[in-house]
């Protein structure tokens, strides 16, 4: 399960989002309300839902202005004055990492058999410039997570016999090697430094992968899920599904890659999602407003409850991925990305659907469980 710990007093609030958490914090109410992710009450609460999912792990994202957060006041005022409100957000997207970071000791504390997964930024070109002590943000936030996954080592999910790291890409992804794009970097940089790889297994993960035809391994209009070429192995974050439209307005299925290296091959990963946007945003013709678009895929389709996650997770069943990934659990976006309930992907309890998601959620992980035949952690089968 996708997992932010994005929210306080002194990080982001829940002013102007188009769902409200059912949880509140007392240090909240001066900001409008909401709960803040280092709240011990609000961590325990999460940390109980997710398990009453028979969830294995989530993936923590600290994705977002990553050279804002940990490199130096120099690196700020020479590359950052401008840049996604950096320095004047700086120390609130540093107390979103200290939230992130706190997961680790209060998630132990508790004894859950929960993992965690660093999910990591690699959107912005500026993560590999060095700073003044020679090092990226990228390398930094490897090191930040590093030293809290070699603190507590049985929080980390281990693939491939390391701990396993994602690195998010975004959306759109270039295809082409020759244009040295951001993803081909990453991989150099990795490439270059065995002190890193050694330690660690790198996925990088993007968006909207069912949009990036280059990137698939066959070409041509698909008919179901989408496998992503080797030459790149991008996860997938979010794709879109819309199976109650008809092909030709919606053409879109849900991408996978298959695990390389296994005697028999084996689907590696699949994102699973309460709704997604279509290709012209949620409203058309104005992408910020009603009426829907064809291609929605809404929370609530054709008058049953949960109509698009159930079709992912169909697709889930049928593929039997070594992960199964579910976007997500408590992002929270403003009006202009979802202006209600069917159009927002969140799980967690809050005033648009009550526990409606966090029990679809669990019926379906029930059934999936099921159908595949898998026991009761099947993170202890990942392959060493």
């Amino acid at each position: 399960m996708e997992y932010e710990a994005w929210f306080g007093p002194n990080a982001v609030t829940f002013q102007g989002t188009a769902a409200k958490p059912k949880l509140q914090s007392a240090d909240m109410k001066p900001v409008g309300g909401g709960y803040d992710s280092a709240d011990p009450a609000v961590i325990k609460q999460h940390v109980a839902w997710l398990e009453s999912l028979d969830l294995d792990a989530v993936s923590i994202d600290l994705t977002n202005n990553v050279s804002c957060i940990f490199d130096s006041e120099w690196f700020v005022r020479k590359y950052l004055k401008n840049f996604n409100g950096c320095p004047m957000w700086r120390t609130d997207y540093q107390n979103i990492r200290n939230n992130t970071g706190n997961l680790y000791p209060a998630w132990s504390k508790l004894g859950t058999p929960l993992k965690l997964i660093p999910l990591l930024g690699g959107i912005d070109k500026n993560v590999l410039f060095k700073d003044i002590d020679g090092k990226t943000a990228f390398e930094k936030e490897i090191e930040y997570f590093g030293v809290r996954m070699r603190q507590y080592p049985g929080l980390n999910v281990i693939y491939g016999g390391k701990p396993l790291m994602l690195i998010y890409l975004g959306a759109a992804q270039d295809p082409n090697r020759s244009d040295n794009p951001l993803w081909f970097q990453i991989r150099k940089f990795l490439k270059k430094h065995p002190e890193i790889t050694c330690k660690y297994t790198f996925k990088m993960i993007a968006g909207y992968l069912d949009s990036q035809p280059d990137l698939w391994a066959t070409p041509g209009t698909p008919t179901g899920p989408i496998e992503i070429s080797p030459e790149y192995g991008f996860w997938s974050v979010v794709d879109r599904l819309n199976p109650s439209c008809k092909e030709s307005l919606c053409p879109y299925y849900p991408t996978y890659n298959l695990a390389t290296g296994n005697a028999v091959p084996r689907v590696e990963n699949f994102t699973a999602s309460i709704a997604t946007a279509g290709q012209s945003g949620w409203g058309c013709p104005n992408p910020n407003a009603p009426p829907y678009c064809p291609d929605d895929a809404l929370r609530f389709g054709d008058g049953h409850s949960y109509a698009t996650f159930d079709s992912f997770m169909t697709y889930a069943r049928q593929l039997d991925p070594i992960f199964l990934i579910i976007d997500q659990f408590n992002e929270y976006v403003p009006p202009d990305e979802g202006w209600n309930a069917n159009t927002d992907d969140d799980i967690e309890p809050a005033n648009l659907w009550g526990f409606g998601a966090l029990d679809a959620v669990r019926r379906q992980i029930k059934l999936y469980r099921h159908q595949v035949g898998l026991h009761a952690n099947p993170i202890d089968r990942l392959p060493e």
